[in-house]
């Protein structure tokens, strides 16, 4: 079975609401409520995305409107930006709703 790390440092959208849920919240709950806001992706590798969740599946395949890909290289960080991507879940490491990376 594949692991998900999941880290949720929830943007206010998804902490309002899940304020009504109950305390025991399923990973893939909590990133259904995060539908329509940004989120922050870090994959295996070098590459982190910034995005708005469109939609997902039990796979945490995810489907991001207006991305932000940084890849880190030898030469530096490169930033491209995407209209639309479809993310393969068996290279994510970790998800942040509501969070971006903090490069200068």
């Amino acid at each position: 079975r594949r692991t998900l790390s999941v880290l949720f440092s929830l943007s206010r959208s998804c902490v309002v609401q899940l304020a009504s849920m109950a305390s025991a919240v399923l990973p893939l709950e909590l990133i259904d409520k995060c539908i329509g806001s940004r989120i922050w992706i870090v994959m295996r590798g070098d590459k982190e995305l910034v995005g708005t969740l469109r939609g997902f599946d039990d796979y945490v395949n995810m489907v991001l409107d207006d991305v932000t890909e940084y890849e880190i290289t030898p030469e530096g960080k490169r930033v491209t930006k995407l209209d639309q991507i479809l993310l393969n879940g068996n290279n994510v490491a970790l998800l942040v709703p509501g969070g971006s990376p903090n490069y200068d």
